[in-house]
């Protein structure tokens, strides 16, 4: 993969921990309850220290690194306002819409981990695979806190 490439693939991921950044800020604004609040606050320097390796790289590749967020980004924040507030800041209904979103995170970094492999080198490859673990293990905390709400 040429530079150019590799800038938008890694700008794409940008944009995408920025989503989830302003996602947590509007889960962390709606939550009522200290854990989750902390839990959020936690996701969301997952986010912060993904896009700073994320611009680093961008940088050093002669890129200009993406600010803004997705268009779908906004919509999921916006959907996950209007949900919180029609259901009274329900743990579980906020815990359902993080899922959600991380759900679309992590497979966005599956599909660049499997799509464009090939196509990276070592270090990108490690710094890649070591986000979406970090992201991974976010996940699986809201999943746990979602599943223990159904019990």
């Amino acid at each position: 993969m040429d530079n150019e490439k590799k800038i938008e693939v890694f700008n794409s991921l940008i944009v995408i921990n920025n989503d989830r950044i302003e996602g947590y800020k509007t889960a962390e604004a709606e939550a009522q309850e200290t854990d989750l609040k902390m839990l959020f606050s936690d996701m969301m320097e997952t986010s912060v220290k993904n896009r700073k390796e994320l611009v680093e790289e961008v940088k050093n590749l002669g890129g200009t690194p993406d600010e803004g967020t997705r268009v779908t980004g906004k919509f999921f924040r916006v959907w996950m306002d209007v949900k919180a507030a029609f259901t009274g800041n329900d743990r579980k209904t906020i815990l359902d819409s993080c899922e959600y979103g991380e759900d679309v995170i992590l497979e966005t970094y599956k599909k660049t981990l499997i799509q464009d492999h090939q196509d990276t080198n070592s270090s990108e490859q490690a710094m890649l695979n070591k986000q979406y673990s970090l992201l991974k293990s976010d996940h699986d905390k809201v999943k746990q806190l979602r599943d223990a709400m159904a019990n």
